[in-house]
């Protein structure tokens, strides 16, 4: 997979530790956490916490691995760096979830070896990128109907 990231939106998800992970339950109704991640180099999300395979947001995904990802703040209305000074900033990602086995390599002791892989299909960003401010939405891969897939991080 080639990394479906521009700089500013990897930039912007590297600097952040927490993000929320929604999943779709069983009755069709969407659940929402926070939860820690890793931005891997080929732009895919790896989603850690404790115990991971016995949560909720896991049992989702082994019945239909779709979900959204988001990272967002507030910036400072002072910031000088700020793309938009005050305003909200983010990266929305959707994408497609499988489980692999690995470390999390931070946050040692508390992440488990079940880690959660998104996979994105459509990124969506704001308030990131000087050049183009205001929202950028884009297809970065075909949406996969395929069944769920568990792989070995290796």
């Amino acid at each position: 997979m080639t990394n479906p990231f521009t700089e500013p939106e990897t930039a912007y998800l590297a600097g952040q530790a927490l993000g929320r992970l929604s999943t779709i339950g069983p009755d069709g109704e969407p659940h929402v956490r926070p939860v820690g991640f890793r931005l891997n180099d080929d732009g895919t999300i790896d989603i850690g916490g404790p115990d991971n395979a016995a949560s909720r947001k896991y049992r989702n995904i082994q019945a239909d691995p779709r979900v959204s990802f988001l990272v967002d703040d507030l910036t400072a209305p002072d910031d000088p760096d700020a793309v938009k000074p005050g305003w909200g900033r983010g990266v929305e990602v959707r994408g497609r979830a499988e489980f692999v086995k690995g470390r999390m390599h931070i946050g040692e002791g508390y992440f488990s070896d079940d880690l959660i892989r998104i996979r994105p299909v459509r990124v969506i960003s704001w308030h990131l990128d000087p050049a183009g401010p205001d929202q950028h939405a884009r297809t970065v891969a075909p949406p996969d109907t395929g069944a769920l897939g568990s792989v070995n991080a290796g």
